[in-house]
């Protein structure tokens, strides 16, 4: 598949070099097997999401938590954000880090490549797949709590 570049993440919750186990959102889980759309906005408030890195950062540098990788459709263009709920989840013909980004690094993601970005989609092999608009994310990461 082939990928866009997006701004580089500068930060991040956890190094990407932890075991790939530990990267895994009960609450965002939970919430996508029930296509539960407030549940999934509280989760994503809330919790830690998991995204697929073409770059991990180094492991003396916490802050910065590496490259993420997005989807480009070779037909139309369109880049794709993909977020997962467990790192279990990602396909495996995605890149093999992962990172566990927050949700301040993803509302200012978002709001960063807001021009580039079309979709976002969460456990998109499943087991329960959801797509969102990036402005439905960001209404949903500006919510109170």
């Amino acid at each position: 598949m082939p990928s866009a570049s997006p701004k580089k993440s500068k930060k991040s919750a956890k190094s990407a070099n932890l075991d790939a186990t530990t990267f895994r959102s009960q609450a965002l889980a939970e919430a996508l097997a029930q296509q539960d759309m407030a549940a999934v906005a509280l989760a994503l408030r809330n919790g830690n999401t998991v995204v697929p890195l073409m770059r991990v950062g180094p492991r003396d540098n916490p802050l910065d938590g590496g490259e993420v990788w997005t989807y480009r459709s070779p037909e139309t263009g369109e880049v794709a954000l993909l977020l997962f709920s467990d790192a279990a989840n990602k396909p495996a013909n995605l890149p093999p880090a992962v990172g566990l980004q927050s949700p301040t690094w993803l509302r200012a993601f978002l709001g960063a490549n807001a021009e580039l970005i079309t979709s976002v989609f969460l456990d998109i092999a499943g087991p329960h797949p959801m797509q969102a608009t990036p402005a439905e994310i960001l209404r949903a990461l500006d919510l109170e709590a």
